[in-house]
Protein backbone atom coordinates (compact mmCIF):
# COMPACT_ATOMS: atom_id res chain seq x y z
CA UNK A 1 0.00 0.00 0.00
CA UNK A 2 1.51 3.56 -0.83
CA UNK A 3 0.45 6.33 1.07
CA UNK A 4 0.83 10.18 0.22
CA UNK A 5 0.05 13.29 2.25
CA UNK A 6 -1.72 11.06 4.73
CA UNK A 7 -4.00 9.45 2.17
CA UNK A 8 -3.54 5.92 0.80
CA UNK A 9 -3.21 6.53 -3.23
CA UNK A 10 -5.29 4.96 -5.48
CA UNK A 11 -4.44 2.24 -7.98
CA UNK A 12 -5.56 3.44 -11.65
CA UNK A 13 -4.15 3.09 -15.14
CA UNK A 14 -3.19 6.41 -17.55
CA UNK A 15 -1.65 8.26 -20.08
CA UNK A 16 2.03 9.39 -19.43
CA UNK A 17 4.03 11.17 -21.66
CA UNK A 18 7.68 10.75 -21.89
CA UNK A 19 9.03 13.54 -24.10
CA UNK A 20 7.27 13.08 -27.60
CA UNK A 21 5.55 9.82 -26.89
CA UNK A 22 2.48 8.92 -25.10
CA UNK A 23 2.53 5.64 -22.84
CA UNK A 24 -1.24 4.75 -22.51
CA UNK A 25 -2.65 2.23 -19.75
CA UNK A 26 0.23 2.44 -17.26
CA UNK A 27 -0.55 1.07 -13.74
CA UNK A 28 -0.82 4.30 -11.66
CA UNK A 29 -0.62 5.28 -8.03
CA UNK A 30 -3.21 8.18 -7.73
CA UNK A 31 -3.33 10.12 -4.47
CA UNK A 32 -6.77 12.01 -4.11
CA UNK A 33 -6.08 14.56 -1.65
CA UNK A 34 -3.19 15.99 -3.90
CA UNK A 35 -3.30 14.54 -7.26
CA UNK A 36 -0.25 13.19 -7.08
CA UNK A 37 0.54 10.77 -9.67
CA UNK A 38 3.25 7.66 -10.00
CA UNK A 39 4.10 5.05 -11.74
CA UNK A 40 3.17 1.69 -9.81
CA UNK A 41 6.61 0.82 -7.99
CA UNK A 42 5.58 -3.07 -9.33
CA UNK A 43 6.34 -1.78 -12.92
CA UNK A 44 8.61 1.79 -12.55
CA UNK A 45 11.37 -0.36 -14.24
CA UNK A 46 9.31 -1.79 -16.82
CA UNK A 47 7.62 1.78 -18.27
CA UNK A 48 10.97 3.64 -17.86
CA UNK A 49 12.93 0.53 -20.13
CA UNK A 50 9.57 0.95 -22.61
CA UNK A 51 9.02 4.32 -22.48
CA UNK A 52 13.28 5.09 -23.55
CA UNK A 53 12.90 2.26 -26.78
CA UNK A 54 9.72 3.79 -27.60
CA UNK A 55 10.99 6.78 -27.84
CA UNK A 56 14.36 6.32 -29.29
CA UNK A 57 12.21 4.46 -31.56
CA UNK A 58 10.60 7.82 -32.38
CA UNK A 59 7.06 6.33 -31.77
CA UNK A 60 4.41 9.02 -30.78
CA UNK A 61 2.15 6.85 -29.16
CA UNK A 62 2.63 2.74 -26.82
CA UNK A 63 0.65 0.82 -25.35
CA UNK A 64 1.88 -0.65 -22.44
CA UNK A 65 -0.51 -3.39 -21.87
CA UNK A 66 0.93 -5.12 -25.17
CA UNK A 67 4.20 -5.33 -24.00
CA UNK A 68 3.72 -5.84 -19.68
CA UNK A 69 3.26 -9.26 -18.31
CA UNK A 70 2.54 -8.08 -15.43
CA UNK A 71 -1.35 -9.31 -14.32
CA UNK A 72 -3.41 -6.31 -13.08
CA UNK A 73 -4.78 -8.27 -10.05
CA UNK A 74 -1.37 -8.36 -8.76
CA UNK A 75 -0.50 -5.04 -9.70
CA UNK A 76 -2.83 -3.39 -7.58
CA UNK A 77 -3.46 -6.37 -5.07
CA UNK A 78 -1.98 -4.27 -2.50
CA UNK A 79 -3.93 -0.78 -3.50
CA UNK A 80 -6.68 -0.30 -0.64
CA UNK A 81 -9.00 1.40 -3.33
CA UNK A 82 -9.22 1.52 -7.18
CA UNK A 83 -10.48 4.53 -9.44
CA UNK A 84 -12.92 1.88 -11.05
CA UNK A 85 -14.56 2.17 -7.18
CA UNK A 86 -17.66 4.26 -6.08
CA UNK A 87 -15.84 7.65 -5.57
CA UNK A 88 -18.21 7.70 -2.35
CA UNK A 89 -17.08 4.60 -0.90
CA UNK A 90 -13.39 5.60 -1.96
CA UNK A 91 -13.59 9.05 -0.12
CA UNK A 92 -15.25 7.44 2.73
CA UNK A 93 -12.26 4.92 2.95
CA UNK A 94 -10.11 7.45 2.62
CA UNK A 95 -11.58 9.31 5.86
CA UNK A 96 -11.38 6.45 7.38
CA UNK A 97 -7.75 5.45 7.04
CA UNK A 98 -6.92 9.18 7.77
CA UNK A 99 -8.98 9.23 11.19
CA UNK A 100 -6.61 5.75 11.99
CA UNK A 101 -3.83 7.77 11.48
CA UNK A 102 -5.29 10.94 13.70
CA UNK A 103 -5.20 8.90 16.22
CA UNK A 104 -1.80 7.34 15.76
CA UNK A 105 -0.31 11.03 15.34
CA UNK A 106 -2.32 12.25 18.67
CA UNK A 107 -1.35 9.25 20.58
CA UNK A 108 2.43 10.30 19.40
CA UNK A 109 1.98 14.13 20.72
CA UNK A 110 3.16 14.24 16.74
CA UNK A 111 1.40 18.18 16.28
CA UNK A 112 2.95 18.69 12.63
CA UNK A 113 1.19 15.19 11.45
CA UNK A 114 -2.19 15.82 13.38
CA UNK A 115 -2.20 19.31 11.46
CA UNK A 116 -1.56 17.60 8.00
CA UNK A 117 -3.99 14.87 8.66
CA UNK A 118 -6.21 17.46 10.20
CA UNK A 119 -5.89 19.28 6.76
CA UNK A 120 -6.57 16.33 4.59
CA UNK A 121 -9.45 15.01 6.53
CA UNK A 122 -10.92 18.68 5.54
CA UNK A 123 -10.19 18.27 2.24
CA UNK A 124 -11.63 14.58 1.99
CA UNK A 125 -14.72 15.84 3.67
CA UNK A 126 -15.51 18.69 1.61
CA UNK A 127 -15.32 16.08 -1.36
CA UNK A 128 -17.17 14.10 0.03
CA UNK A 129 -19.96 16.22 0.90
CA UNK A 130 -19.65 17.73 -2.82
CA UNK A 131 -20.47 13.43 -3.63
CA UNK A 132 -23.44 13.41 -1.22
CA UNK A 133 -24.74 16.48 -3.10
CA UNK A 134 -24.62 14.57 -6.45
CA UNK A 135 -26.19 11.51 -4.94
CA UNK A 136 -29.27 13.43 -3.94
Amino acid sequence: MSFCCGASMLGTKGTLKHYRTQVHNVPLLFCPVCHRVEVHYKVENEYEVLAEYAHSDGLSEIDFQDFSMENEDEIFGNCVNREDEDPLDIVQNQIDLSLDLLSVAVQLNDTEWEAELKRRLAVMSRRRMKLLQKHS
